[in-house]
């Protein structure tokens, strides 16, 4: 699963997440790509960084466009592209910026993945 989003579009991933974690549903990968501009805006920082330290199946991938700092610089595309070359049986749930995520629909349908991989929900 590939959770990608921006800004305030981190708020459903994070319930669904919990959910995921606290009822122990099978899932063999489980990725969140965060991207925002600064580490001000990075919401719930610590509660996903703590969850990826003790849940091997879970990896948080805060990105920063603004800001340069320890983690990922730039947009979110340059996270989850490198991690799909292979073409993973893999879902994608988008949520944020509309600019994001018609990006990320076209990159990820070039890559071959089907529509119907791809879930969606815009704001902005």
């Amino acid at each position: 699963l590939f959770f990608i989003c921006t800004g305030t579009g981190i708020a459903p991933f994070r319930s669904m997440i919990q959910h995921i974690h606290l009822q122990q549903i099978p899932c063999k990968q489980l990725y969140l790509i965060f991207g925002c501009r600064t580490q001000q805006d990075l919401l719930y920082y610590n509660e996903m960084k703590t969850l990826s330290e003790n849940w091997p199946s879970f990896t948080y991938l805060p990105t920063l466009s603004r800001e340069t700092w320890e983690g990922a610089h730039g947009y979110v595309h340059n996270q989850y592209i490198p991690l799909c070359q292979n073409k993973p049986d893999a879902r994608f749930y988008l949520c944020g910026w509309k600019g994001m995520i018609d990006e990320a629909r076209q990159h990820l349908k070039q890559m071959g993945f089907s529509a119907k991989a791809i879930h969606v929900e815009i704001y902005g």
